[in-house]
């Protein structure tokens, strides 16, 4: 019998009874894919001087992103991913880290890998800028909400130029209602945070909001983040900078922050995939909102697990707190937003491995990777690039993304309704009686242990224990016998389901521990 403790580079093989035939959306099933450089998605408002006069001018930047397209696909309404870089919401090199390019090794990779499953996906930069060396502390939550609430603009800015496209010729070939979104890194408080900041009243909480001299000894409340400034949350209104901005930032009055784009679209996304990356407040996550996939290590020392003070790496100043893959997934539980693929009941290696470090809040795998500095196993570099302190692990990092790939992928077919054929993921399908492999067990209730046995021809293959609302409270892998005992462990007092894999199909039963 094995319980599974780690998650991450381990995973190798998929559950027994998937089905072997490759298909599209879960296996790779395109040999080539054709990529479309630097397609101008968008225009807006800069805050990196680029030789221009006046230190702190905005100034148009072109949005660019790159287009992966399976080749010689005749699929024509395909489902899209956007994919968001790391990088501290600041430029490369000058962000001091590894990435924070659309051509980040990584998702050149997932970008590929995604075309050849069949998907649209499409590497999307966006805009960068903030003094992360401000010298206090609220200068410096100042500039990340302003760069990260740009970051959310463009993101949103790239979902309706994918909807525009569909009635332009639909040069890419994609359906306009299956858009995701997917963020490694800084892409992740992008990818997050396009969930939950869907209304401008949610970033008038007081970490967002500075405090002004009055000029009488006191002070006055200026929100960090104001419309008329900064455009809206979607990035389809003018922001123009007013005589108190100005004073506060530098800007000159009358400077442009925001320029529409794509006015009249939808930005809404069916799905968000974060590697890493956090929220920006818990108080934006509400019931209703779009489902999330999180990956983190949760030893992540910039990025909080739970909640926390986020750290810019490099220059390792504290900004702002922010909550983590563990947060945003417990809220997502308590709101029903990922409940779908709780219904659906899960039961491959990823999820069983992921459940059993997740406490059971689906949608979560957590990466264990032994390193505590180590918050993006999945990230590699080329040899030559400038920031990087020793040689990249592409293999290794290859092995994170395949556990992700194959957690992410058949949530997504369920959530895009992609009719994928997920025969062996769940145990809907499979479903026998107690007494068709002879399953007996007691005493039931119990207060330390239950012992189960069932037929010597029919042994309990992996045997996993939830509580009422669904989620994982132990999972127990290669049981492989006809005798298990179940130990209490320290659970509460009250009424759990047992789910028991065996040869034939899954059986499940209800016990109670007082």
């Amino acid at each position: 019998m094995k319980r599974i403790l780690l998650v991450g580079a381990f995973i190798c093989s998929f559950f027994v009874s998937q089905t072997e035939a490759q298909q599209r959306y879960l296996d790779p099933i395109f040999d080539d894919v054709t990529v479309t450089t630097n397609v101008l998605y968008g225009v807006n408002a800069t805050v990196i001087t680029y030789n221009v006069p006046a230190i702190g001018e905005a100034v148009p930047q072109p949005l660019v992103m790159d287009v992966y397209t399976p080749t010689n696909d005749v699929e024509t309404n395909r489902p899209v991913y956007l994919l968001f870089h790391t990088g501290n919401f600041l430029p490369f090199p000058d962000n001091g880290g590894t990435g924070g390019t659309k051509e980040d090794s990584v998702l050149v990779e997932i970008c590929t890998d995604l075309a050849k499953r069949g998907f649209v996906a499409a590497s999307v930069s966006y805009r960068a800028g903030w003094n992360p060396l401000a010298p206090t502390q609220d200068q410096r939550v100042f500039g990340l909400i302003n760069a990260a609430y740009r970051g959310i603009q463009d993101a949103r800015t790239a979902v309706r130029y994918m909807r525009a496209s569909v009635d332009n010729g639909n040069p890419y070939g994609i359906d306009g209602d299956k858009i995701g979104v997917w963020g490694d890194g800084t892409g992740g408080y992008v990818s997050l945070n396009m969930i939950g900041l869907d209304a401008y009243e949610k970033s008038l909480i007081p970490k967002f909001i500075a405090q002004l001299p009055d000029g009488m000894g006191g002070t006055i409340p200026y929100p960090m983040i104001q419309e008329a400034i900064n455009g809206d949350i979607y990035g389809t209104s003018f922001g123009v900078v007013d005589a108190v901005n100005a004073a506060v930032t530098g800007f000159n009055v009358g400077d442009t922050l925001c320029y529409p784009n794509h006015v009249g679209y939808s930005s809404d996304i069916s799905i968000a995939v974060n590697m890493g990356g956090a929220l920006g407040d818990t108080t934006w996550l509400d019931p209703g909102q779009s489902p999330i996939i999180s990956f983190q290590t949760p030893t992540d020392p910039f990025a909080p697990y739970d909640c926390g003070i986020v750290n810019v790496p490099v220059v390792n100043l504290p900004v702002v707190e922010a909550c983590g893959a563990h947060v945003v997934q417990e809220i997502q539980t308590a709101n029903g937003n990922n409940a779908e693929w709780v219904e659906f009941g899960f039961i491959d290696d990823y999820s069983m491995a992921a459940n059993a470090n997740n406490d059971g809040y689906e949608g979560l795998m957590p990466f264990n990777v032994g390193d505590p500095l180590n918050s993006a196993p999945w990230q590699w570099w080329a040899d030559d690039n400038p920031n990087a302190s020793g040689p990249a692990d592409p293999d290794n990092a290859r092995t994170y993304l395949d556990s992700i790939y194959n957690y992410v992928l058949p949530r997504t077919c369920i959530t895009m309704e992609l009719n994928c054929d997920l025969t062996g993921y769940s145990n809907t399908n499979e479903v026998i009686a107690a007494a068709a492999v002879g399953l007996k067990y007691s005493p039931n209730p119990a207060s330390t242990s239950i012992q189960f046995t069932s037929n010597a021809d029919s042994p309990m293959l992996d045997v996993v224990l939830y509580d009422t609302q669904g989620r994982t409270v132990a999972t127990y892998f290669e049981v492989n016998h006809n005798a298990f005992e179940l130990q209490r462990d320290g659970l509460l007092n009250g009424m759990y389901y047992v789910q028991i894999r065996f040869e034939g199909g899954i059986s499940t039963q209800k016990v109670v521990f007082n």
